[in-house]
């Protein structure tokens, strides 16, 4: 990269430092540090929402269904806009009333308020364990897309600028950090590619006359998806907005009710249209570019196999001219950076508060900074010693998804619902899905093992629960 590009790069870096280094006097608690003083408002809880839940996976995975498919990739995050939506108007008002009445700083603590303490420690190791995966494997991914698009920067050297600066400035700051960085992050990131990205690339595949030639029809409509891809998209994206510690801390940050539910609602706007259909119209001009032969000096000539995803970052490597390299460097690193620091803090957050129940103890701030520390750490260690890390997301995402779900709807639905009908549904559910994808046997209609971890989920909580009520009534008799 030319030395304009870096020095973008670098002033970017250096911002994300200065937001933490100037909040690390501001926390004056565990309040401050992992929900923000519970006084942030609706547009940077919305900003930041947006921004981890898009990250660098949807990012360029959004650029690869471009890729493949055409705009009907952009179904993606349509679940996404349902999610949020149906997480404001179902789960904020319940959630949002418990956590100012008990001071809730992380997800478990609200499965503790319906079942008992037992089932909190065992989703707090879930989703600790989960959480930390997420962000070793955002880091790593982030790493990989960087040095494959800019051979000048090798994966190592990735990997420590991005893992070093998030972990920096997240140890910081705390979430005020975090939310705050999300902002700048997600304006960088659509900046450089809705005012960069696309223009210039539009441009240089020739225009719509070149689509329209190069690509069939299909890439151009919203009807080139099953619906069993609809519904797995669904029942994989939904669900993680009813079970993220992520999403709960934001719930918790926000200064009343109305506010966290006008955050959701500005979070699944920015997902669907906006981010959806900036990604995959990257994606589908990468595929123009592929057809027409302008990814020969990298290696890959019209016909031959390649990685869908890798499709944008060679066309943005081909196109970009000197100083707006740096820009859309910047904002892929925005991308990955908006998802590991919020995962980073989620996994903290579930460490110090639901396992070693440290956050009511004297010197609790620094505990927690120390701590988020000793995390990141070992998060960026995973990244680079276990090339295989996203597996592990894979399973801890699926375990969360599966195992998570059903014992929150019906803490929601029924505070009365029982803990033991949570407990193994919990078990069943998530080892349902994860023994499904690691044996991968052929699944009717080609449906995600989800659906069923969730479905065996839900068959245990109302089996044991009309068990116990059984029970209950018997020995009333």
């Amino acid at each position: 990269m030319h030395w304009i590009d870096f020095t973008i790069f670098g002033i970017y870096l250096a911002s994300m430092l200065g937001v933490g280094f100037y909040f690390l006097k501001k926390n004056k608690d565990t309040e401050d540090y992992f929900v923000g003083g519970r006084q942030m408002s609706s547009l940077h809880i919305g900003l930041s929402v947006v921004a981890t839940d898009v990250g660098g996976g949807f990012s360029i995975g959004l650029g690869g269904l471009g890729f493949l498919m055409g705009i009907s990739g952009s179904w993606l995050l349509f679940s996404g806009l349902i999610g949020a939506w149906l997480a404001a108007v179902i789960l904020i008002p319940r959630v949002h009333t418990l956590s100012r009445r008990f001071n809730f700083l992380s997800f478990p603590q609200f499965l503790a308020s319906t079942y008992n303490k037992q089932v909190a420690l065992i989703a707090g190791i879930i989703s600790a364990i989960g959480y930390l995966g997420f962000t070793s494997s955002q880091v790593l991914a982030g790493a990989k897309l960087a040095s494959a698009t800019f051979p000048s920067l090798s994966l190592n050297q990735a990997l420590l600028v991005m893992g070093v600066i998030a972990v920096v400035y997240t140890v910081m700051g705390g979430l005020k950090a975090v939310i705050y960085t999300d902002t700048i992050q997600w304006i960088v990131l659509m900046g450089g590619l809705l005012f960069v990205g696309l223009p210039l690339c539009y441009q240089a595949v020739g225009g719509f006359e070149a689509v329209r030639n190069d690509l069939s029809h299909e890439f151009l409509s919203l009807t080139n998806v099953s619906w069993q891809q609809i519904v797995n998209w669904m029942i994989t994206i939904i669900p993680i907005w009813f079970i993220g510690m992520t999403l709960y801390q934001r719930i918790y940050a926000a200064r009343d009710q109305k506010t966290a539910q006008r955050a959701w609602f500005i979070a699944g706007l920015f997902e669907y249209p906006l981010m959806a259909f900036t990604g995959v119209l990257l994606g589908l001009f990468a595929r123009v570019a592929f057809e027409d032969g302008m990814f020969i000096s990298s290696g890959f000539a019209p016909g031959d196999a390649i990685d869908s995803e890798m499709g944008l970052p060679l066309l943005l490597k081909t196109v970009l001219p000197v100083g707006l390299t740096g820009i859309v460097l910047s904002a892929y690193f925005s991308a990955i950076m908006s998802t590991a620091d919020s995962c980073l803090m989620a996994a903290s957050g579930n460490v110090l508060t639901d396992i070693l129940k440290r956050h009511n103890h004297p010197g609790s701030l620094r505990f927690s900074q120390i701590l988020t520390l000793i995390i990141g750490i070992l998060a960026l260690l995973i990244a680079i010693k276990m090339p295989n890390v996203l597996e592990l997301m894979l399973y801890s995402y699926t375990f969360m998804v599966s195992g998570l779900f059903i014992p929150v709807m019906a803490a929601i639905i029924s505070p009365n619902s029982k803990s033991i009908a949570a407990f193994w549904s919990m078990i069943i559910g998530g080892g349902t899905s994860l023994i499904l994808i690691i044996l991968n046997p052929k699944l009717p209609f080609n449906l995600d093992a989800n659906i069923f971890g969730i479905s065996a989920s839900l068959v245990v909580f109302i089996l044991i629960s009309i068990i116990k009520k059984g029970r209950k009534v018997s020995s009333s008799l």
